[in-house]
């Protein structure tokens, strides 16, 4: 495909990096200077300095304590200070250290003023700079003459010698500079702070295509769009169409955001740069600006070409948010993102794709059109979706043909893509620790349970007294979800432990994909939620820990009732104001200012307790209905374990009186099946949007 020069109206001129070479080596030297500086006043000890002269006289008089000694060893020496004149006795010269450029040692030293005479002290001294080594060595031999036995050092055999330890010290000092900045750089240059960590692929590089990705339609039709663009540009400017400068691909993870990445780059038949968000983010000031500036100047010169920043909000978070200040490298940092992908030298013929899952948190200005123009929601895929991404996964895997990827698709509500994919995977190497020669339904049944409870622990030792109470509290679960209305069907119960912390569990799986939920659905649940503890004080007279979890969502759920959905007393108004991901879920990501009063406070708090309690009675009503239910499930769990759908019907019809009307509840009948629900329209024109 031949390139697509850039218009020249719109040429990024060339920016020229200054040469570091030169400013490296000053560097180098500078650093070596200030650290032998360093070294010497560091090495420097309160001494006394004597002129070599002075030494040579001292050293004639020989070594105390010695027949060579002189008996008169002073040699008195005069200096002026303050414009006076003063003695200095030097005597009993001991200690004498030979290094490469002084000599030093201990003199007794005794300072005679004109009017007094200083007390006598022990100093150290050292000499002058020694300037030939010849006169070193005379020196040296002469001390053994006189009598000095107690002799440091040697005589100089050659004068680069002396400069080795010095060179050693520079040659590591250099090293362990250069091995600094290659770690920091991290490109395997010293100076390559700056440069882009971003990575060329060509198109063969990649081996992915359209063909690869499945369940996400709609997301791939607006990408094919961009690849035709490229591919035939002129097909779009022929009627005033320009390129996107830039495409958002938001969605939860694990939708598939960075697969599509990979199938634009293997066919656009362009260059594609890969980078992270957080390849920007440094702790030196500069370098994330820095290294925006380099890729986008790579990226001109192999235009048309694509950028691609994975986990954007590493990047791009909103400006003035940090706790610490506003003016942080981070924001330096897309302060030049925002200015090259679109400023008065925006770059042409480059597109920008990011990939994020947090896009409440990025800053409003790479939102805007301009900038990222188009908005991709990669979300989970529907049942439809979710059979054609089985198909993809199951390539390369040998299936029994009892296997049927519509049911398992049916049975995996709520899975994006690598769900799937893993769930393929763990249901291959079940099928392999069987020593099966194909894949069966079982093995992907069991991965299912693998994926979304845990891994089953049947050697773990329980208690009998435990165990009864986990399958009375799993047999209460069932057992209302089976009997109140609008509630998933139980797939499952089992007091088989899986994962860390469950004893057992209660599997509900939705009949279909369901996007909205109605306040008797939301208070099912959470009945559903309260039956286990109920049941074990209706049994046993006693809770017990098992149901942390169970509360704690049942109170989430009522606190959403209240606060978020206006489904109570309090009316339809949203007390929380949520600054929660929007595909993520979890707790607010900071602690936000209250917008109502304590008193409003406290209602919501009685509305929450008002719920769990109307709740709880109702599901008393249905324990103590169905009490004789209750026993038969628990009994049955504790003997084999595991109880099926069918199995639970039977059960339940078998011991409970028929028909029941919980308290408080009309005869709702249960949630209708795909197939059922159709909406039936009788006039299109009156028909208004939800």
């Amino acid at each position: 495909m031949e390139k697509k020069q850039p218009d020249s109206d719109h040429q990024t001129p060339e920016r020229k990096t200054p040469p570091m070479g030169g400013n490296l080596i000053w560097y180098l030297l500078a650093m070596g200077v200030g650290t032998l500086f360093v070294v010497s006043l560091l090495g420097r000890d309160s001494t006394v300095d004597i002129p070599l002269g002075e030494l040579e006289k001292l050293i004639d008089k020989g070594a105390p304590g010695t027949d060579k000694a002189d008996p008169n060893p002073h040699v008195d020496v005069s200096e002026e200070s303050g414009g006076k004149r003063a003695t200095i006795r030097y005597s009993n010269l001991s200690e004498l250290k030979f290094g490469p450029h002084e000599i030093s040692g201990k003199v007794t030293m005794q300072v005679l003023a004109p009017e007094k005479k200083d007390p006598v002290a022990d100093v150290s001294f050292s000499t002058a700079r020694l300037g030939l080594e010849d006169d070193r060595n005379a020196l040296y031999d002469k001390a053994k003459q006189k009598g000095f036995t107690n002799l440091r050092g040697q005589k100089a055999r050659s004068g680069w010698q002396a400069y080795v330890p010095m060179f050693v010290f520079m040659t590591l000092l250099i090293v362990v500079f250069f091995l600094m900045m290659r770690r920091l750089g991290g490109t395997g240059s010293a100076m390559a702070f700056g440069r882009s960590r971003g990575r060329l692929y060509a198109q063969e590089d990649m081996g992915v295509s359209f063909d690869d990705v499945a369940g996400i339609d709609e997301a791939v039709d607006e990408l094919r769009e961009v690849v035709d663009f490229l591919k035939t540009p002129e097909k779009y400017q022929a009627l005033g169409g320009r390129i996107p400068k830039g495409v958002l691909l938001v969605g939860p993870p694990g939708t598939g955001k960075t697969l599509l990445a990979k199938a634009i780059a293997g066919e656009a038949g362009v260059p594609f740069f890969s980078i992270s968000g957080s390849d920007f983010v440094e702790m030196f000031v500069g370098v994330g600006a820095a290294r925006v500036r380099d890729m986008f100047q790579q990226a001109q010169a192999k235009a048309p070409c694509i950028v691609f920043i994975d986990e954007l909000d590493a990047l791009g978070k909103t400006r003035g948010s940090s706790i610490v200040g506003g003016h942080d490298e981070r924001e330096q940092t897309l302060n030049a993102l925002l200015v090259e992908m679109d400023g008065f030298s925006s770059n042409s013929g480059v597109i920008v794709m990011a990939a994020t899952n947090r896009p409440e948190t990025l800053d409003p200005a790479l939102l805007r059109p301009g900038r990222f123009d188009r908005h991709v929601l990669v979300d989970r895929p529907d049942v439809r979706g979710r059979e054609e991404i089985l198909k993809v996964h199951v390539g390369n895997v040998k299936l029994d043909e009892s296997v049927d990827l519509k049911e398992i698709a049916g049975i995996t509500s709520g899975f994006v893509g690598a769900d799937l994919a893993n769930l393929v995977n763990e249901a291959a190497l079940l099928a392999a620790r069987a020593d099966k020669s194909a894949v069966s339904m079982q093995e992907f049944t069991e991965g299912v349970e693998r994926v979304t409870t845990g891994l089953e622990k049947r050697q773990r030792v329980i208690h009998v007294d435990e165990k009864q109470r986990v399958a009375y509290h799993e047999s209460a679960h069932a057992l209302v979800a089976f009997s109140l209305p609008n509630t998933d069907p139980v797939h499952k119960v089992s007091i088989i432990p899986r994962g860390l912390a469950a004893l057992g569990y209660t599997m509900q799986r939705p009949e279909g994909d369901r996007y909205l939920l109605t306040q008797s659905e939301l208070e099912s649940r959470i009945q559903v939620l309260l039956a286990g503890t109920l049941a074990e004080e209706m049994i046993f007279d006693d809770a017990s820990t098992g149901a942390q979890n169970d509360l704690e969502r049942a109170t989430e759920i009522a606190r959403s009732i209240v606060m978020d959905y206006g489904m109570s007393r309090l009316g339809r108004i949203n007390y929380r104001e949520s600054g929660r991901s929007v595909f993520l879920g979890g707790q607010d990501e900071m602690p936000r200012e209250r917008t109502h009063s304590e008193q409003t406070a406290r209602e919501i708090d009685e509305e929450i307790k008002h719920i769990i309690d109307q709740s709880q009675e109702k599901v008393r009503h249905i324990l103590h209905t169905r009490r004789k239910a209750l026993l038969a499930l628990a009994e049955r769990l504790i003997e084999q374990e595991v109880i099926d759908t069918d199995e639970l019907k039977q059960i339940v019809e078998a011991n409970s009186p028929s028909p029941m009307i919980v308290p408080g509840t009309t005869s709702v009948p249960k949630r209708p099946t795909a197939e059922q629900a159709e909406p039936k329209v009788v006039n299109p024109e009156a028909a208004e949007g939800g």
